[in-house]
C-alpha cells in the first residue's frame, strides 16, 4: 500500500492543447492534489498546462515545487509564485530530479516532452527504480492510442501486462489519486 503518498510529479504539455476540457482537467489536478494535501512536484514553467496545473494547485492552497534546466527559465518562463523552485542543467537531471521526489506520477495531455517523461517513468518502474504509481488523466480519450501501443507491446512479448494493467487511467483526477491510496508496487522486471 502507498500509505506514505506526499507527494505527485505531473507532467504536462507546455502549450493549452486545442481543447478547453484539458486546461480544465489541469486545474481539477492542481486542486486536488492541494486539497489532499499533496506537494506537486513539475516541471516549473508558468506556460500551458503547466502554468494552468501550477497556479490551480498555489491558488488552493497547495506545496508546488518546480524543476527547470537553465536553459528553459526564459522559454518555459519559469513560475515565479512557487513553494520552491529548483534549476538544474539538463533535461535528463529534471527527469530524476522530479523522480527523486516524486511518491506517485500524473499525467495530463502533452506532446513530445510529456511522453518522454512518462515512458522514462514506466521504464524505471519495471526496472526497479520507481516504486509508485502511474496514471494518466485521459481527457477525451487522448491516452487511447498509448494504451493501444503498450498492448501491442505486450502481445508481441516486450512489455509484461502486470505493467499495463498497474496503470491508473481515468478522466477524473480525484478517482486516479484515490487509485494511488490502494497501490501496490508490482515489482521489477526481472525480480
Amino acid at each position: 500500500m502507498l500509505k506514505d503518498m506526499k507527494s505527485v510529479a505531473v507532467y504536462c504539455g507546455s502549450t493549452l492543447g486545442n481543447s478547453p476540457r484539458f486546461e480544465q482537467a489541469a486545474q481539477q489536478v492542481g486542486a486536488e492534489l492541494a486539497r489532499r494535501g499533496l506537494r506537486m512536484v513539475y516541471g516549473g514553467g508558468n506556460v500551458g498546462l503547466m502554468g494552468t496545473v501550477a497556479d490551480a494547485a498555489v491558488a488552493a492552497g497547495g506545496e508546488v515545487v518546480g524543476v527547470i534546466p537553465r536553459q528553459l527559465i526564459d522559454r518555459e518562463m519559469a513560475h515565479a509564485g512557487l513553494t520552491e523552485l529548483e534549476v538544474v542543467d539538463t533535461m535528463a537531471q529534471r527527469k530524476t530530479r522530479m523522480e527523486e521526489l516524486a511518491d506517485a506520477f500524473l499525467c495530463l495531455p502533452g506532446g513530445v516532452g510529456t511522453l518522454e517523461e512518462l515512458v522514462e517513468v514506466l521504464t524505471m518502474q519495471q526496472l526497479g527504480h520507481v516504486h509508485g504509481p502511474v496514471g494518466l488523466v485521459n481527457v477525451d480519450g487522448f491516452w487511447q492510442p498509448f494504451l493501444q501501443t503498450l498492448q501491442s507491446m505486450a502481445a508481441c512479448g516486450f512489455v509484461q501486462q502486470r505493467y499495463i494493467d498497474a496503470i491508473a487511467l481515468s478522466s477524473d483526477p480525484a478517482e486516479i489519486l484515490d487509485e494511488f491510496a490502494g497501490w501496490t508496487p508490482i515489482g521489477a522486471k526481472w525480480a
